[in-house]
Formats: C-alpha cells, sequence, structure tokens
C-alpha cells in the first residue's frame, strides 16, 4: 500500500479492509459508486468494536479521513467571529473546527455510536476521528472498570479528555448529559450546568484555551432547547467571571436554525 493512493483508491482499499475485519460482514456486496462506499465504510467503522487494527490500512485511513475533513473545508479559530466577551455561535459541523478542544455528547457506555450512519455529533466525531477514537475511550473506560468494578459507567456531567486524532481539533471532551424522561428538574438542570463547568474546568487543568460546545443534553437525551441554552450561556458566562484569562474562546456549536436563535437571543 503506497502512500501516493488517490481518495478513491483509499476509498476502495479501506472498504474491503474493513470488511474483511467484519465475521458479520465479511461477503457484503460493496456498491461501485463512491457515495455507497463511503456509506459502506462508515457503517463498518461505526460498528467495529475496539480492537487492534494493522497500522498500515490505520495510516490510509488516517490519510483517507484527514483529506476528507480538508474537503470539507477546515475553520480556524480566527474566522470565527466573536460577539461578545470571547463568546461566539458557529453554526455547522464540529468535526470541521480547528480549536483546542471540541465537546462530544456521549453516553455513559463512553464507546461512540454504533448505529450505522447515525446522524448524531457521537457518531460524527467518533466517524472522522477515526477507530483509534473508539480504542482510546474503551481503554480508559477499561482501566476505570478495573478500579470501580466490571458495571461500572461513566456517570453524568464528569469529563473524559482523548486525542482528537484526525480531526483538526487537539482534544475532546467526551461527556454524559442528564437525560429528561418525564419534566425538567432543578436537579437535572444542576447537572447540565455542572457539564458546562466541570468541561471548562478540564480545560483550564489541561492548558486548552479554546472549547466548542454542542447543544449538550437537546438531542435524543431530551433536555429543552431553550432552557439548555440559558443554562450553558450563563454557566459559561459565570465561569468566566470566576477565571479571568484562563479560556481565550468558547463558542457554542449549534446545528439546528432553532438553536441558533435560542443563542443568538442570549448573546448579544
Amino acid at each position: 500500500m503506497n502512500e501516493n493512493m488517490t481518495q478513491d483508491q483509499r476509498l476502495d482499499c479501506l472498504a474491503e479492509e474493513f470488511k474483511a475485519d467484519s465475521d458479520e460482514y465479511k461477503d457484503l456486496q460493496i456498491p461501485s459508486d463512491r457515495n455507497g462506499k463511503w456509506r459502506v465504510l462508515r457503517s463498518l467503522m461505526n460498528i467495529r468494536m475496539p480492537r487492534r487494527m494493522d497500522e498500515s490500512v490505520l495510516r490510509i485511513q488516517d490519510e483517507y479521513l484527514k483529506e476528507r475533513i480538508r474537503e470539507n473545508g477546515i475553520v480556524e479559530l480566527s474566522e470565527i467571529p466573536v460577539i461578545r466577551d470571547g463568546l461566539s455561535i458557529w453554526q455547522g459541523d464540529i468535526t470541521r473546527l480547528a480549536v483546542d478542544a471540541i465537546v462530544n455528547a456521549a453516553n455513559s457506555q463512553m464507546l461512540g455510536c454504533f448505529i450505522p450512519m447515525h446522524a448524531c455529533i457521537d457518531n460524527c466525531i467518533h466517524t472522522f476521528a477515526g477507530v483509534q477514537l473508539r480504542a482510546e475511550c474503551s481503554r480508559r473506560m477499561n482501566l476505570l472498570r478495573e478500579r470501580y468494578g466490571r458495571d461500572y459507567e461513566q456517570p453524568t456531567a464528569l469529563p473524559m479528555l482523548t486525542d482528537a486524532y484526525n480531526l483538526p481539533a487537539k482534544k475532546v471532551v467526551h461527556i454524559v448529559g442528564p437525560v429528561v424522561q418525564d419534566k425538567l428538574t432543578p436537579e437535572l438542570e444542576k447537572e447540565l450546568a455542572d457539564c458546562y463547568r466541570n468541561t471548562l474546568d478540564m480545560c483550564m487543568e489541561n492548558g486548552l484555551m479554546s472549547v466548542a460546545f454542542c447543544c449538550i443534553s437537546t438531542g435524543v437525551f431530551h433536555f429543552p432547547k431553550s432552557q439548555a441554552a440559558e443554562i450553558a450561556v450563563r454557566t459559561v458566562t459565570d465561569w468566566r467571571e470566576e477565571h479571568p484569562g484562563r479560556m481565550e474562546r468558547v463558542i457554542f456549536n449549534v446545528f439546528k436554525d432553532e438553536d441558533k436563535k435560542y443563542y443568538e437571543e442570549l448573546v448579544q
């Protein structure tokens, strides 16, 4: 396998290698079109359990993903306008952001989303980081299970910091947000605030000066979007006042127009 492969050649190779790596799908028929091949590759990456993969395949995966991200358009911190006091709102794909840290809305297993091609942020981040990210998360969780028991799951609002691998960000902060099952309660509101505060504390402890927050808990965890935005902006503003100069930029990364509207009303 040579380093001068085209993107199409990398995609062909990766689709075949990940298919061969899968016991269940080793006889899968790979489509002939580029988009179909990418869907197969991404799906096989999404469902793959963390385990060793040949280094030569990982190198091709890394080259392919980095080029794909470049084609999507890397967004530098300097390109994101400041609205006030080091706060920004940016609408789009968080995997494009070249910042010190991006925040992933994780689940308590901390291994990413296993649903093929799912549109959640957990799936997108793990896909474009590469399979090394799930492997690192698995190693970290195994160490925690050795300490706390084999049934250990990551508690709500306790962040985990990992490398970002092929993403343009330097690091990923994975955090489990609160789940709203019936109605919103003061305890759930505090847990969401703790997600933002604890993430900022972790960034400060690790010398990370810019962070992009996704809309934690507002998807399948059902936290009301408007209240979530209020808690996010209030908590970040209070933290920055308590820690002047310790965080250069906080970006509220939104994907949907509804979320953008709520943040724009709050950050003026």
